[in-house]
């Protein structure tokens, strides 16, 4: 059984060392040193030290965590994986998680709620887009449905309208039916549901400019035109049909097209 002869605040802040028969023998954080009732004179065994360097070890990840939730929201999955790169010893980083939860500094479920918010309010993502990335951060269903009960369907056709006009604008140089076929898949890829589009159709769709897709079909029908120079009759004009649907043209303003052309 040793003493405890004397109880040194190191320079750290919240940090002592602690003498034991007058030889320095472990550091202990402030609240170990009041979980514990450590004084000058106390008598400390074996298991009792043990016990304490247990303690101090779950004190100093605490802290660390501490400093790694104040920048912003964390989710669970983030501070274990934070504890584990600082080489944690397993064993410490349930207790560590229950002090957060305790504390209230650590909840998926308000990490969720804030999460979406924030996506909501200042980008343009779909509910799938934010379950996926909510998701990859390990937070459960219920807590990521809770979450995306505030993303309300009105919300989304309102961001929806947003997303689709910028993305409008991004291909207006494309044919018209390219362009709703780029729009439609953008906004699928960005998390919306499939039949978004066809509500938002008469709001979202720029008036056609005639002038510019008769020149831009024109342009395409000459270069593909002579692409498949090689081939003869039908064979030509049936790949050449292929292509320019395949870009996006209507196929009767290609008809027109060779119509109108001595080919």
């Amino acid at each position: 059984m040793a003493k405890i002869t004397k109880i040194e605040a190191q320079k750290r802040q919240g940090r002592y060392n602690v003498y034991l028969d007058d030889k320095y023998a472990f550091p202990v954080a402030e609240s170990v040193l009041i979980q514990f009732r450590l004084m000058k004179g106390m008598e400390i065994d074996q298991e009792l030290e043990a016990q304490i360097t247990t303690a101090d070890q779950i004190a100093r990840a605490y802290s660390r965590m501490l400093d790694y939730l104040s920048h912003q929201l964390r989710t669970e999955s983030d501070v274990i994986k934070k504890l584990r790169d600082l080489e944690t010893p397993e064993e410490f980083i349930e207790p560590v998680l229950q002090k957060l939860r305790a504390q209230k500094l650590l909840d998926d479920h308000e990490y969720a709620a804030s999460y979406v918010r924030t996506e909501m309010n200042t980008d343009l993502k779909g509910p799938e887009n934010i379950r996926q990335r909510l998701r990859i951060k390990k937070i459960g269903e219920n807590d990521i449905d809770d979450a995306l009960a505030q993303f309300t369907p009105e919300r989304q056709l309102e961001n929806a309208t947003k997303l689709a006009k910028k993305l409008f604008r991004r291909y207006r140089s494309q044919p018209t039916r390219r362009q709703e076929q780029k729009v439609r898949q953008g906004l699928i890829t960005k998390g919306y549901p499939s039949s978004i589009y066809d509500q938002i159709k008469e709001q979202v769709e720029p008036q056609e400019d005639f002038e510019q897709q008769e020149e831009l079909l024109e342009r395409q029908a000459e270069k593909l035109w002579y692409r498949y120079r090689r081939y003869d009759g039908r064979e030509r004009e049936i790949k050449f049909k292929q292509a320019m649907y395949r870009k996006g043209f209507d196929l009767d303003a290609v008809q027109e097209w060779l119509d109108n052309h001595e080919l």
